[in-house]
């Protein structure tokens, strides 16, 4: 077999290798009686809500106080918020494979993504990425997340590899264009099977 067209891939987590964050927080909100997109209006809409999960994928603040200020703003219990507006989130076969499959064809595979905290509840638990991946960047670790300019050298530097070996796959659009003045070549996932036959033009490979 040929050797990969590219040397590095990354991957966003919460709706690239797992099911789509929006269907999760429908979900949440029908189970709590309110309006199907109340969550997201909260975190991307309403100003102190938008802050407080800013400060939350910043790492400045942790679940416990997430959960108690943002349940307030939703007018539900506060008790393991963040674990019941994910409860649904399920792990996303096509693209964990697809990576795995890249990782045995040689490319180095890293995570890049904005993050929850992992603690008390672990979103990121059972999807092996200390064992997995070749490096994983999460927001929280760093004071920095996604689109800052900031964040996407850090996974660089880790798989050791420069911008222009580098895929980078994310299911929202405001997050390429940073990748892209690095010169990393970007995909916008809104269709697993769809984005891993475009990773297969890409890298050369056969990733199913």
């Amino acid at each position: 077999m040929p050797p990969p067209l590219h040397q590095g891939l990354v991957l966003d987590f919460g709706g690239v290798l797992t099911s789509p964050i929006a269907d999760c927080t429908r979900a949440f909100c029908q189970r709590e009686g309110l309006a199907p997109d109340a969550f997201l209006q909260v975190i991307s809409t309403d100003p102190e809500g938008r802050e407080i999960y800013a400060q939350l994928e910043l790492g400045r603040i942790g679940q416990p106080e997430w959960n108690e200020r943002t349940a307030a703003l939703l007018g539900v219990g506060s008790d393991n918020l963040i674990g019941r507006v994910l409860a649904d989130l399920r792990p996303e076969p096509l693209m964990l494979a697809a990576g795995q499959a890249a990782r045995r064809a040689g490319v180095k595979v890293g995570i890049l993504s904005n993050s929850l905290g992992s603690g008390p509840y672990d979103p990121y638990r059972g999807y092996g990425f200390d064992t997995l991946y070749d490096g994983v960047v999460l927001s929280g670790d760093h004071g920095v997340r996604k689109p800052e300019p900031g964040i996407y050298p850090l996974i660089l530097k880790k798989l050791n590899l420069p911008a222009e070996a580098c895929v980078f796959v994310d299911d929202s659009a405001r997050n390429l264009p940073p990748a892209q003045d690095l010169g990393m070549t970007t995909v916008l996932d809104a269709e697993p099977a769809e984005t891993v036959k475009k990773l297969e033009e890409l890298f050369g490979l056969p990733l199913r």
